[in-house]
């Protein structure tokens, strides 16, 4: 059975892939034009660029332009799906799904620098096989280790020996990672992943090369600041939290745009961008912009081409989920979508207040869930650009449940009864203190921007209404995923897009081995992550959705999380861009559209 499913995937993948497959040897060289220049927007601070310990979203924006993965996905197909993009196709996998055959492109050449001494330098299988050892050097503290812990025969093992001796070997051998040639990788597994072709698309496993690496890293072994790949562009300039500037890579192949259409809308984008040489943008300025007046009124005053209209702003330029007229008459596109995420509330399970697996910790807990009015903040923070969640996968990722019903709702007289009943008791100030007679004092954590002030002043009345006294402690978004990563904050809204569109992506959230990596609230509960490691080993379907309610009631009954919302995405873009639409999973598409010249 497994093996049938997997052979249809990889046809239906095979056929979306074929059209890039077929045309990438037609342009040896970059057609980028260096006078096409697209002015974009992040809304948040990027971190740096090194693929192995990127952990933002924007930062992942330059990664997929410098840096490539071996798949990508479709342009243009919904649902998601993969394609080949270093590799020469999709992987040839066996038929119990516990070895992938994966051949390599020839003539993949990394962008010029010293460090290669004058010399082209192409790109080889052997240099994956390094970058994803990165991910398991204990000297990186990579966020992504995750992607293929417990997975690569061999390869677990060398990260241990490394975590005794302090150093990384580098050239000891991984019997899962089976060289055949230059070009050919085969991955032994330790057990079925159908979700391989997927993580390999995901650009923490993107191609590095080791002179460079070696040449230019810092003290914690990371290159933040010198990204050096075989991708679309090159970043040329870079002002940390302020200012980026891509140009294209001018060794780049390049490809035949001959995408397909898959929902109303994309024949007029098909008609504008088939046939057409790609890239064409040939450079990319990139502005940060944290505060939500000051990206429209540049949009409007035509000095962003796009930017992303974010809860507060859309009321200004949307009615009904559609632009108002007077955008429309202008010429302004609209790109929406329902965002493959999950916004959800979590409470570290480490804080000596609010975590634990004590009744009474519990039952805080959950009192707090439920006197959250989860539809409020969305009208309130969020301008009604958002749908309320009760499962933990989104719509859109594979494993959703769209009629599945959680046991935490909105009921706040009962979240006080509760909190009555365990013994925090309210004090003469009105707030309550914990059983034991100490202060009960909550720190919500936000970042330090327009959205994150109003949801702070959500949850202060969330929990103004169960009598807690709540601070609010607002951080610059790398901070808050510094302090996050190292288990420090005590309670935050974690926002989660896919990086594969499957429902794996979301449960590993809160698998404790992720502690550190992706596991926000540091819970660890061996019913969960047995339930977890079990559901890995199989392929979608009824008997994997069975194990993901199982999971899902757990997070229910102890909270150490709540599910909150997926959010709109709302782009908009100039008419002067032509062929653009927000992709699902990609996180970002400059390489796929083009844009005119500005007169």
């Amino acid at each position: 059975m497994n093996s049938l499913w997997l052979r249809g995937i990889l046809v239906a993948c095979l056929a979306c892939a074929l059209p890039m497959q077929a045309s990438v040897a037609a342009a040896p060289t970059s057609p980028a034009d260096p006078d096409k220049v697209l002015r974009f927007v992040f809304v948040a601070p990027e971190t740096g660029f090194d693929p192995a310990v990127t952990r933002d979203l924007y930062s992942q924006l330059v990664n997929q332009s410098v840096f490539e993965t071996l798949y990508a996905y479709d342009y243009l197909a919904r649902p998601a799906k993969l394609m080949p993009s270093a590799a020469e196709s999709l992987p040839e996998v066996s038929a119990d799904g516990m070895t992938y055959t994966i051949h390599l492109k020839k003539g993949i050449y990394f962008a010029d620098d010293p460090v290669f001494n004058g010399k082209k330098r192409e790109l080889t299988m052997a240099d994956f096989v390094y970058s994803y050892k990165r991910l398991f050097d204990p000297q990186l503290a990579s966020p992504q280790t995750w992607l293929l812990e417990g997975k690569v025969v061999g390869l677990d093992e060398v990260a241990a020996q490394a975590k005794k001796t302090g150093h990384f070997d580098y050239d000891a051998n991984v019997p899962g990672f089976e060289l055949l040639d230059r070009y050919t990788l085969r991955i032994h597994l330790k057990q079925p992943d159908f979700n391989l072709g997927m993580i390999l698309a995901h650009q923490p496993t993107s191609a590095v090369a080791r002179e460079v690496i070696e040449k230019y890293r810092d003290a914690q072994g990371t290159v933040m600041g010198h990204p050096v790949g075989t991708g679309p562009y090159i970043l040329s300039q870079w002002v940390r939290g302020s200012r980026m500037v891509l140009t294209a890579n001018p060794d780049y192949r390049g490809y035949i745009w001959d995408f397909k259409a898959s929902e109303p809308g994309d024949d007029a984008i098909v008609a504008k961008m088939k046939g057409k040489r790609m890239p064409q943008i040939g450079r990319v300025e990139i502005s940060v912009m944290v505060e939500d007046q000051s990206r429209l009124l540049a949009f409007e005053g035509d000095e962003v081409d796009i930017t992303e209209l974010q809860g507060p702003l859309a009321p200004q330029v949307m009615i009904d989920g559609k632009l108002k007229p007077e955008f429309v008459k202008k010429g302004v596109q609209l790109s929406r979508i329902v965002d493959p995420e999950i916004s959800y509330f979590y409470w570290n399970m480490q804080d000596p207040v609010l975590g634990g697996f004590s009744k009474e910790k519990i039952a805080l807990r959950r009192a707090i869930s439920m006197a959250h009015n989860v539809r409020e903040e969305i009208k309130v923070v969020w301008n009604d650009e958002a749908i309320p969640l009760e499962y933990p996968i989104p719509p859109g990722v594979v494993g959703y449940d769209a009629n599945y019903k959680s046991s935490i709702q909105y009921e706040p007289e009962v979240a006080n009864a509760l909190l009555d009943k365990f013994g925090y008791k309210i004090g003469a100030d009105g707030y309550r203190t914990q059983p034991n007679g100490q202060p009960l004092t909550v720190r919500y954590s936000a970042r330090a921007d327009s959205n994150g002030q109003q949801q702070s002043e959500m949850w202060k009345k969330t929990y103004d209404s169960i009598h807690i006294r709540m601070v609010g402690d607002l951080k610059t978004f790398p901070d808050l995923l510094k302090a996050e990563k190292e288990c420090q904050l005590q309670t935050r809204t974690a926002p989660w897009i896919a990086d594969y569109p499957d429902g794996d992506n979301f449960m590993q959230l809160f698998y404790g081995p992720n502690v550190g990596q992706n596991n926000n609230g540091c819970f660890k509960m061996p019913e969960y992550d047995k339930l977890y490691a079990a559901s890995q080993k199989l392929p979608p379907g009824p008997e994997r959705d069975l194990l993901y309610h199982k999971m899902t009631r757990l997070l229910e009954v102890y909270a150490p999380i709540r599910i909150g919302y997926a959010r709109y995405r709302n782009m908009i873009a100039q008419p002067r861009v032509i062929g653009y639409k927000k992709h699902p999973v990609m996180p970002t598409e400059w390489m796929y559209f083009d844009i005119e010249k500005r007169k």
